[in-house]
């Protein structure tokens, strides 16, 4: 599995939600491979994508794209690389100004933006002919339905952004933990071991920029058949499901589980709280153990999914995409060119390039992939239980997720839960009212 760049820092999903933290930026930039890639006719397809991944990431992609050979009146393909500081406003005035791409990736939810704008061109005929080439049927289980609106599909899955259990084996070993817990009670039983030896069992932050703890908040409302919004897209935070989830957490922070500090912490603090041994458990992105580094590499491993109290699992994932857009030269041509790289962008995965996790099965049963077994556990374990920002309604995204995904409203309430100082249903019941009113 290769090297990912945390996305607590920056909210890679959501079009409009949240602002890029000063580190992520710097590393973010130090991806660029540059310009478009030479002259263009007027049936070139430009295709911008963002920095995914390490340093090789855009080089390796720029190739990928470059070496496609169209056929008959299709045209080639150039390359854009657009940096994560001030997107949005990069993709507004582009768009508008239809200057913009035939073919992007970008926030998670900025297809559905567009689409709502008329500027998407739905990937209904391309998806069709992947039924027929097999591509249809690699990709993992429910991710495509995720990108479906009541008017076509807005956008193709490209890669996965996770939340996933993790622990310490040399802190489980330490504290007597002879198995990662399974569901509510075991985990906190392990908290209870590990506080003995003066670890926190829920290793967690909500510090400025840091959007990892809302997200575990939201993944814990799944993982008990809750969640945000209901079937009419609309916040419907105040359920029993929700208020049980959230009052597992309170019973967390209130028995010292979770370090006292943790509502201020970035993700570069909490990522120093595991390195300094401090933090035994925890939810984290899926590449956790690689971004804290050294030994922790093989020392941190991806846990189980916990049953919730009401007998199910889930957690909650961002299927990140790539779109088309009705300003073309050609559709056809686009999405000629899509199936081209769908076809040819294992090397994304295979070398290394941070990409994140892959959304196509082929490239999970590759040998390099399998080399990293936590990988291979979020792939195999994690990614069928898990559900979007939309659940519990449905697993479509849509544009009003944006309410919830880095905003003001879902730090305030992570933070008050970290608190320990409110009961689930106030909690829930502020954040309900945050959410309507956005």
């Amino acid at each position: 599995m290769p090297t990912q760049i945390t996305s607590s820092a920056f909210s890679r999903r959501a079009f409009l939600g949240g602002a890029a933290g000063v580190a992520s930026i710097a590393v973010l930039a130090a991806c660029s491979s540059g310009g478009g890639s030479g002259g263009t006719s007027s049936k070139t397809i430009k295709f911008w994508n963002m920095p995914w991944g390490n340093t090789t990431f855009n080089t390796l992609d720029k190739t990928i794209t470059t070496g496609y050979k169209p056929s008959g009146s299709n045209g080639a393909a150039t390359y854009q690389v657009i940096q994560w500081a001030n997107f949005t406003q990069t993709f507004a005035s582009a768009v508008s100004s239809n200057t913009g791409p035939a073919v992007s990736s970008g926030g998670g939810t900025q297809a559905f933006q567009y689409a709502a704008q008329g500027k998407i061109a739905y990937a209904d005929d391309l998806i069709d002919s992947w039924k027929s080439n097999g591509l249809y049927d690699d990709f993992l289980p429910g991710l495509i339905d995720t990108m479906k609106t009541d008017k076509g599909y807005a956008a193709v899955p490209y890669n996965l952004d996770m939340r996933v259990l993790w622990y310490s084996k040399s802190l489980f070993e330490k504290a007597g933990i002879d198995e990662a817990p399974t569901d509510w009670q075991s985990y906190i039983d392990a908290c209870k071991k590990l506080k003995a030896i003066g670890v926190y069992g829920w290793g967690q932050g909500s510090g400025a920029g840091n959007f990892t703890g809302s997200h575990t908040m939201v993944s814990h409302m799944i993982n008990n058949g809750g969640g945000l919004f209901d079937e009419n897209q609309k916040p419907n935070v105040v359920t029993q499901n929700n208020i049980e989830a959230m009052e597992f957490m309170l019973e967390l922070v209130k028995n010292g589980y979770t370090d006292p500090a943790a509502a201020t912490y970035t993700s570069a603090n909490v990522q120093a709280q595991w390195k300094a041994k401090k933090f035994g458990m925890g939810f984290d992105g899926a590449a956790l153990n690689q971004n804290v580094g050294g030994d922790f590499q093989t020392d941190l491993v991806v846990g189980t999914p916990l049953v919730g109290q009401n007998g199910g699992k889930g957690a909650l994932y961002f299927p990140n995409n790539i779109m088309m857009y009705t300003n073309t030269p050609s559709q056809k041509g686009s999405e000629a060119f899509l199936t081209y790289y769908y076809k040819n962008m294992a090397p994304l995965w295979t070398k290394n390039t941070g990409v994140g996790l892959p959304v196509l099965q082929s490239i999970a049963d590759t040998a390099e992939f399998k080399a990293n077994a936590n990988a291979v556990k979020v792939i195999k374990e994690w990614q069928p239980i898990s559900k979007t920002w939309a659940s519990p309604g449905g697993d479509a995204l849509f544009a009003g997720v944006t309410v919830a995904d880095g905003t003001p409203a879902m730090s305030n309430f992570t933070q008050s839960i970290l608190g320990g100082k409110v009961s689930a249903k106030d909690a829930l019941t502020t954040l309900q009212n945050a959410l309507k009113s956005a």
